[in-house]
């Protein structure tokens, strides 16, 4: 596999063509572990960033186990080694040669994965807006293993065109059967390239179905409700939906309090008195102001609309409630009526007293009439 090999140890017995490359290979483990690998280390300790430091911490072990594998590969192909030992060349590589080959390409297919997942961890731990979605980790997992797979076949020999043949017929009978997951994946990536949204964002999807983003995979994506329910919702089904991402330019989020004041109130005293209200909640942020808009005149008051903004969707409702409380006290304190409908009900006749006896025969006035006796007969 490898012909300069041969002109290489020419003129070595087997003992010490096996104690050179031992030697050599036992240095270059060494001289990875305590020489590059530490002026790496050393190198990348001055940088502000820490994506360097992950990459250095997951070479580590392949870089070593490289230097230590390759001797015992190279013993197969010394040409001296390959004559003195009691079983045939075919069996020195089955035993001893393709197996440290398909080591170092695993240790390899690990630690690049690793290195990749690492950084995608780190990349969403700072929380920025562009970051990699989780879903390119299972994306970047699925290639390593199609890659390495195909690797280790090649060197073992087994001819892979007669199963690409078969995956090919397998991959259309797998696509039909399970179109829904396939929908799902594709979706997912889709959602990751649009960059609808990341972990921790508050998104409002068009059924109604609202939540934080805690998870996002291959399948499906995992919102966290108020109620704290886990709702799962197919990659799918979120990439032909309507997401609303209420944490996205910014998380701040501007709320709506609706309020009517009754017809001659002094419109400057009740817009002063809210923006008091508004400024002393806690919730409410100073930036951009709080503000009153008088929208319409109504049937029965005069319909205002106030404006303030708090640090994240979620907090809305909380900001809404606690200022529908203030208003209400302060308004009373005030005396500024906050109109409501009332109805006045009148009751006709005493509780109780006995109603004239109807006749069929007499005028609708005969009972009212003194001069009758209820008959419409006149009285003597």
């Amino acid at each position: 596999m490898i012909p300069s090999l041969g002109t290489l140890f020419e003129g070595f017995t087997a003992v010490e063509a096996t104690v050179a490359v031992l030697v050599v290979s036992v240095v270059a483990a060494l001289g990875m572990e305590f020489v590059v690998l530490r002026a790496a280390r050393r190198l990348v300790s001055g940088t502000e960033t820490g994506y360097d430091d992950i990459v250095i911490a997951s070479l580590r072990a392949p870089l070593v186990v490289t230097a230590a594998l390759t001797g015992v590969f190279v013993l197969t192909q010394v040409p001296a080694v390959r004559e003195s030992v009691v079983v045939s060349p075919a069996t020195l590589d089955a035993v001893f040669g393709r197996p440290s080959l398909s080591v170092i390409v695993v240790v390899w297919a690990v630690a690049a994965n690793s290195v990749v997942n690492r950084v995608v961890a780190a990349v969403n731990a700072e929380g920025g807006r562009f970051d990699f979605a989780p879903v390119f980790s299972n994306v970047w997992t699925l290639a390593v293993l199609v890659g390495s797979a195909g690797t280790l076949l090649w060197l073992w020999g087994i001819e892979i065109t007669p199963l690409l043949g078969a995956a090919g017929v397998a991959g259309i009978a797998v696509g039909f059967a399970a179109k829904d997951t396939v929908a799902n994946f594709f979706g997912g990536i889709a959602l990751y390239f649009d960059d609808t949204y990341k972990i921790g964002d508050y998104i409002v999807l068009d059924d109604g179905t609202a939540g934080t983003v805690i998870k996002v995979g291959v399948r499906s994506t995992t919102l966290l409700t108020r109620d704290e329910v886990l709702v799962t919702v197919p990659n799918a089904a979120l990439n032909a939906a309507k997401v609303t991402n209420e944490s996205a330019p910014q998380r701040r989020r501007r709320i709506r309090v609706p309020i009517g004041v009754a017809y001659g109130t002094d419109v400057d005293a009740f817009e002063a008195l809210a923006m008091e209200v508004l400024a002393a909640e806690p919730l409410v942020l100073d930036s951009p102001k709080p503000r009153a808009r008088f929208r319409s005149f109504g049937d029965s008051a005069l319909q205002y609309e106030l404006l303030c903004w708090v640090n994240g969707p979620t907090r809305r409702r909380r900001a809404q409630h606690e200022l529908n409380r203030a208003l209400y006290v302060a308004l009373g304190d005030a005396g500024i009526e906050i109109p409501y409908p009332k109805r006045d009900v009148t009751v006709a006749g005493a509780p109780g007293a006995p109603r004239p006896p109807a006749d069929s025969n007499a005028g609708p006035d005969a009972a009212a009439d003194p001069e009758t006796n209820g008959t419409g007969a006149e009285t003597s």
